[in-house]
């Protein structure tokens, strides 16, 4: 049974793919870009909203497209195709374990994938400095090394955003029939 992208996830994957387009931008500003992996927080956020297709397409996309736009990351070494394929897994895995487990806790299905996401990040880039005659290993401890204090950060403020998005808010119907009563 196929399902159609709904408009509710077209918007959460504009408005965090936008973000992943700016952030990083932000991020290079002060000199922090590729430490603290602007990109991937609102991709990885992302994936606790919408279903595994959706996060998956527009995680592989926005680093292409970043790409192509600004030059960041880079095509050349193959950064953004790394980040591309790492993203979209991270995604697929993120949005499907969430679809599997609703009540889930965000630390217990962020903290595997986020190290899984390394490890295949790692495995990648070794294996593209074998093929580019390059000495794998350090070339994928360097890979493996150079994002962590994103991590850190991921793990710190995804499920902030998560938390914050799943709060009930008052509706604006009690918010009227409440500013009438206190008049």
């Amino acid at each position: 049974m196929e399902q159609q992208i709904t408009a509710r996830e077209l918007a959460y994957c504009g408005l965090f793919g936008a973000s992943a387009m700016l952030l990083p931008g932000l991020f290079h500003l002060v000199r922090l870009g590729s430490a603290f992996l602007p990109m991937y927080l609102p991709l990885v956020a992302l994936a606790f909203f919408v279903r595994p297709l959706p996060a998956a397409v527009t995680s592989a996309i926005v680093p292409m497209l970043s790409a192509a736009a600004t030059g960041m990351p880079p095509l050349y070494p193959p950064i953004a195709p790394l980040m591309a394929v790492e993203l979209a897994a991270m995604a697929t895995l993120i949005a499907a374990a969430r679809m599997r487990w609703p009540k889930s806790n965000e630390l217990a299905v962020l903290i595997p994938v986020l190290i899984m996401g390394r490890g295949l990040n790692t495995a990648l880039a070794a294996a593209w400095a074998a093929a580019a005659d390059l000495p794998p290993v350090p070339v994928a401890s360097l890979s493996l090394v150079s994002g962590w204090p994103g991590i850190v950060l991921i793990v710190i403020g995804v499920p902030v955003v998560v938390r914050s998005a799943e709060r009930p808010r008052p509706s604006s119907v009690h918010m009227k029939e409440d500013s009438g009563e206190n008049s």
